[in-house]
């Protein structure tokens, strides 16, 4: 059953199914636009709720703040809470329209010189953010932040001005990656996924495959943890797995693994559900409210992934 439609409900789970387990998880900690989320893509509930709860988070200039991404808090609107907004907006078909149009705009408006996104505008000085987060005066071009915008909006086949030159952008960056980490390799692969070029985005993705096996930057075996060393500045346990970059079948990133290796790693998904119903984070927990707002994202996104690839859940 795909985890992301909702046209039809879901036959109520077993108790100790991983998809119930979640649910209660859900339940006692998440924030309502995850529970909404976890209603629509795992309980047959419609898309409406998911928009509504997404609302609280707009600005008036376009894009999206008030700690949507948790672990950067404020109100002001961010490109990587944007990019969040895209991606919960993609997940519920619904990526389209105005509500987008003025997300392109306010992207316009904050984009640096080469037509790209800064991962971190300014604006977040005035306001408590992550230790391992860089807030610069002028920051620079990311392709973090602007590749998966640019994916996504080519996905749900937006047109807007901004994509040309932000289209370019990602094309530089991703055929110039020679050192990388695994979070620019994924912002990479959210591009290629989906740009226009079909050719062009499987030559690249086969050189990414390349690099992520040379480099060491997918664990492919998760009972040898220590032959993968976590990049520099990652957390002891942010090691990055096939199914990190091959969220799907369908993407491109999955031809870089062989089935052996994708299934220990889908293995190693699903055992990680810890006995509270929940998945654990990663990457460094720094403030207790960025962290409890994060285990329930993870959990959504661990049972999509789970369920992309036929894995039982319910």
């Amino acid at each position: 059953m795909a985890a992301t439609g909702a046209t039809e409900v879901p036959p109520t789970p077993p108790p100790h199914s991983p998809v119930a387990r979640a649910e209660r998880f859900v339940w006692l900690t998440a924030r309502v636009l995850e529970q909404r989320r976890f209603a629509h893509h795992f309980r047959g509930a419609a898309a409406d709720p998911v928009e509504t709860a997404l609302d609280a988070y707009r600005n008036e200039d376009g894009g999206y703040g008030h700690a949507l991404e948790p672990d950067l808090r404020g109100p002001v609107s961010q490109p990587l809470h944007t990019a969040h907004a895209l991606r919960v907006l993609d997940a519920v078909g619904r990526c389209a329209g105005q509500r987008v149009e003025r997300m392109c705009r306010y992207l316009t408006s904050v984009s640096t010189a080469d037509g790209a996104l800064p991962a971190i505008h300014p604006s977040q000085r005035a306001y408590p953010t992550a230790p391992f987060v860089t807030v610069a005066d002028d920051p620079p071009s990311d392709l973090l932040a602007t590749g998966p915008v640019v994916g996504l909006l080519h996905r749900n086949e937006v047109w807007h001005a901004w994509l040309f030159r932000a289209t370019d952008f990602c094309w530089q960056a991703v055929e110039s990656l020679e050192k990388s980490h695994p979070y620019e390799i994924e912002a990479a692969v959210g591009f290629l996924d989906s740009a226009p070029d079909r050719p062009r985005a499987e030559a690249a993705a086969a050189r990414l495959g390349r690099l992520v096996r040379a480099h060491r930057l997918a664990a492919l075996d998760p009972g040898d943890l220590d032959a993968c060393p976590v990049s520099p500045g990652y957390a002891p346990e942010e090691h990055h797995f096939p199914y990190d970059y091959a969220r799907t079948p369908r993407s491109l990133a999955r031809a870089w693994f062989t089935d052996d290796e994708m299934a220990r790693s889908l293995d190693h998904l699903a055992a990680q559900q810890q006995e509270d119903g929940g998945w654990p984070v990663r990457w460094r927990h720094w403030a207790p409210a960025p962290a409890l707002e994060a285990r329930p994202l993870v959990t959504i996104e661990a049972l999509r992934v789970l369920s992309a690839y036929g894995r039982a859940i319910y």
